[in-house]
């Protein structure tokens, strides 16, 4: 698979062994990081998007065991990057279609990007929407390739592709900057989200309300909808769209885990609908991406329990159209007058880094809560037995560091199993300065009542972001840089739900993350312009090898040829009706994934034929059906779904040129 850039990412050189049973142990140094930019008036901006989706066969991470691997794509994965520069700060914050950011990720994409532009480390930011559909096995810890997919495994070429993909995302994005206006603003959005662990919720201090009340749950969410909007000069001299991002807090859960394709769940529906609407507004099509907010205990409002496409589709674009109209309203608030700053904190909990003031985080250990699963994804039966059960705390020794916390396999036998340095052992703090506007980035999935605390404390800090003065305000991102299971308040802990279960560092975590971004925003708030920056020397990774990614070369010579005419099929359940061609082509790992394979068309009177949908949108997928030995190729399908044919219009697929072959049309259908 190729690459984008022209640059040497270094993982793949210093990973040895054939696959199986292989450890690939290196160590990367941050370079540049103490290099200071020269001071630039006004604002330059640019942005960027790239296709990130993989070829079939890749374990999809987030339903852990319950997940399958993935045999195609519904719709694509993507990585988008907005970059800003003004004063001595470049930003670019990627926004990937996966289940959450990378240290690993982070420290190889800074190091591609390091010679060919001014984004440095401090300034780059890996959020994501955390969808539960899309690979994982490219984590900086040997626990979460291990238990976040449905199989186990460290995968170097998967990893050295995303490094590639997001460091000429980067550098494109860079190097097509022009002067550019920003505004950060937000909007309530409510009936949308739910809290999926109600109970919890009711324990915290703040929660007032705490009467049986079935409409709570659509009040303890987090219901702010935060959006980065940015226009560039345009060659009349005015401004014109550039890009958007959003933050919002929900699960990336919208579409069961029996699904086996790749998609970004609901986000894809979300960010379809803001870049439609805008497109339609202004002419223009910017880039359009977004991130998790405080989402662990968010789920979709998905009606009747009926998690699908349709309900993700309803629940996506309904979202999307409440940011559409919050990007409006913007459009009197954009500047080019804007101080940019940025701040990373590297935690090393073996040194230290596990103690802040009187805060300090238990060593990580399981709870049996966990195994339970989500209240929307619950384990068959385990899910009804104590200690397994959610709300089944245990009733003694809770002053122990872990707390009310049933330990899987019990505190002093799980070490044996499941060795400390197996989890992750260093966690990135972020904060991000926008203005007067704050974004803290941290690798927990973060629970409502934890994500408003956490804002609080950042706003105490009272030094210009974060602090509520001149419409500033905190935006807070899980998943960001890495991933270090959840962070609940100490209450919310206490009655051991899914998220208390997962919560790997006990009932203090959220006052450590609080005092953690807190004293570092206050540093980036201090610093005014430029960078804050408290990395280790190096960061070294030891982790075990699987490679998943399919090779090329396997079957390159298998001819491209149409199995059989295309047939509609009625739909099932939440899933709509779709049209679906079948055809033979090459091995998955000679084709490129990651560039368009699937258009349709439809035949216009005296005009030909015209496409009406392509595999860029949501609705066109490619799924692999296996390779059925007959001497005729790999079986894959092609699905329309949703299809708009209009009467009396005839339409075909087109299979494009891809991996060396040529383009190749379908019969006719109506």
């Amino acid at each position: 698979m190729s690459s984008a850039g022209n640059y040497e990412s270094p993982l793949l050189s210093l990973v040895s062994g054939d696959g199986h049973g292989d450890r690939a142990r290196f160590a990367i140094t941050p370079t540049g990081i103490e290099s200071e930019l020269p001071d630039i008036g006004g604002l330059l901006a640019g942005a960027s998007e790239v296709d990130i989706t993989p070829p079939p066969g890749m374990p999809k991470a987030g339903f852990s065991k319950n997940a399958h691997d993935g045999n195609g794509f519904r719709n694509r994965l993507r990585a988008r990057v907005l970059h800003l520069r003004a004063g001595r700060t470049s930003l670019a914050v990627v926004q990937l279609d996966l289940l959450s950011g990378s240290a690993l990720l982070q420290h190889l994409v800074a190091q591609a990007v390091a010679e060919s532009t001014d984004v440095r480390l401090p300034g780059l930011f890996i959020g994501a929407t955390h969808t539960h559909a899309g690979p994982g096995q490219f984590d900086a810890s040997q626990f979460y390739n291990r238990f976040a997919s449905n199989r186990p495994g460290f995968d170097p070429a998967w990893t050295q592709f995303l490094a590639d993909r997001i460091a000429g995302a980067v550098i494109e994005a860079v190097n097509t900057r022009v002067p550019a206006k920003v505004a950060v603003g937000r909007t309530e959005v409510w009936g949308l989200t739910r809290n999926r662990s109600l109970d919890p919720h009711n324990r915290n201090e703040t929660v007032t309300d705490k009467r049986t009340d079935p409409q709570r749950k659509f009040a303890a969410v987090n219901p702010w909808l935060h959006l980065v909007r940015v226009d560039a000069r345009a060659d009349d001299g005015g401004y014109q769209p550039l890009a958007a991002m959003t933050v919002f807090s929900v699960h990336g859960t919208g579409i069961s885990h029996h699904c086996h394709e790749y998609h970004a769940d609901l986000w894809a529906y979300l960010n379809d609908e803001l870049t439609q609407r805008v497109e339609r507004t202004t002419g223009c099509r910017p880039v359009i991406g977004a991130m998790e907010g405080t989402h662990a205990d968010c789920a979709p409002a998905i009606r009747f329990g009926r998690a699908g496409f349709i309900e993700a589709e309803r629940v996506g674009r309904s979202i999307g159209a409440e940011a559409a109209s919050l990007y409006d309203r913007m459009e009197g608030e954009l500047t080019d007058r804007v101080e940019l700053a940025a701040g990373i904190r590297e935690l090393d909990l073996d040194n230290g880094g596990d103690v802040i003031g009187s805060h300090r985080l238990a060593s990580p250990l399981l709870g049996a809560s966990q195994l339970a699963g989500a209240k929307e994804n619950t384990t068959p039966a385990l899910h009804l037995i104590p200690p397994f059960r959610a709300g089944y705390p245990k009733p003694f020794s809770k002053r122990l560091p872990q707390g009310a916390k049933w330990v899987l396999g019990s505190r002093r036998l799980q070490p044996l199993i499941l060795p400390t340095e197996d989890f992750p052992r260093v966690l990135t703090i972020q904060v991000l300065r926008i203005g007067d506007t704050a974004i803290v980035g941290a690798p927990f999935e973060i629970t409502v009542e934890a994500g408003r605390r956490i804002a609080e404390a950042v706003d105490r800090t009272g030094i210009g972001i974060g602090a509520g003065t001149g419409g500033g305000h905190t935006i807070v991102s899980s998943v960001a840089n890495g991933y270090c299971g959840y962070c609940t308040t100490a209450e919310e802990y206490s009655l051991q739900y899914y998220e208390g279960g997962h919560n790997l560092h006990g009932p203090t975590t959220q006052s450590w993350l609080a005092a953690q971004a807190a004293r570092l925003a206050h540093e980036v708030a201090a610093v005014g312009n430029g960078y804050v920056t408290d990395v280790l020397p190096e960061r070294t990774f030891s982790l075990a090898i699987h490679r998943y990614l399919p090779p090329a070369g396997v079957d390159a010579l298998a001819p491209r040829r149409v199995q059989e005419p295309a047939e509609y099929h009625d739909g099932a359940g939440e899933d709509p009706g779709r049209w679906e061609l079948r055809f033979h082509d090459a091995a998955p790992g000679d084709l490129r994934w990651h560039d368009p394979l699937v258009r349709v068309e439809r035949e216009e009177a005296r005009l030909g034929w015209a496409t009406v949908a392509d595999d860029q949108g949501v609705n066109l997928g490619v799924v692999y059906l296996g390779n059925y030995k007959t001497g005729d190729g790999h079986s894959y399908a092609a699905r329309w779904y949703n299809p708009w044919l209009g009467a009396g219009r005839r339409h075909r697929f087109v299979l494009l040129a891809n991996g060396g072959r040529s383009e190749l049309a379908s019969d006719p259908f109506d």
